[in-house]
């Protein structure tokens, strides 16, 4: 799923015109590494969630910033799995 998250994530970038070519699991998706501004990272963070169905709060978004690609994908992969045993899981008895 990772990987999957990870090209999604990459290809995301690509498009809204971020030069990925040198971006490794390290790469900062702030400041330190891609740049990616309060607008970029909202904009991912939708993409993201219209994929995946995921959510995040928009006062997640300077925690995003400080994060890798790595640390962002393990982020996702965790509230997907997350969310799947939240579907998962029992609602109660029907009797």
């Amino acid at each position: 799923m990772k990987d999957r998250i990870r090209a999604f994530v990459l290809a995301s970038l690509t498009d809204m015109q971020y030069d990925v070519s040198e971006v490794t699991g390290d790469t900062d998706l702030g400041p330190a590494g891609l740049d990616l501004e309060s607008l970029a990272l909202a904009e991912l963070s939708v993409q993201v969630e219209d994929e995946f169905g995921i959510k995040f709060d928009l006062d997640e978004m300077e925690t995003t910033a400080m994060m890798t690609l790595d640390e962002f994908t393990a982020d996702v992969a965790k509230r997907i799995d997350a969310l799947a045993t939240t579907a998962a899981a029992p609602v109660g008895d029907a009797a």
